[in-house]
């Protein structure tokens, strides 16, 4: 009897959850690993780079694994290392739009 007792007891009781997971907060998602968001997407991006000697503007992978050199001058724009690849002194980047 007394088992059953706590038995409903718990069963009555409801505790709100710490977090919404319906609705999770962007930082906390951004946080996470690529396949465990809510909704699965991609670290990588497209970025224009300006290059600092002509102002020229490449399109670059942000992952890229080889060396980027500007068309035209022919200057090294960014190297490759592990993941995401470093840009060279000088050169200022922004992020394409997804579509």
């Amino acid at each position: 009897f007394f088992f059953f007792f706590l038995f409903t007891l718990h069963q009555t009781q409801k505790m709100p959850l710490a977090v919404d997971l319906l609705n999770p907060r962007s930082d906390a998602e951004a946080s996470k690993h690529k396949l465990k968001r809510l909704i699965q997407s991609p670290n990588s991006y497209f970025m224009d780079v300006k290059c600092p000697g002509c102002v020229n503007i490449s399109t670059v992978f942000s992952h890229a694994s080889t060396v980027v050199v500007c068309g035209n001058c022919s200057q090294v724009l960014c190297k490759p290392t592990g993941g995401k690849a470093r840009l060279q002194e000088g050169c200022s980047f922004r992020k394409k739009k997804a579509f």
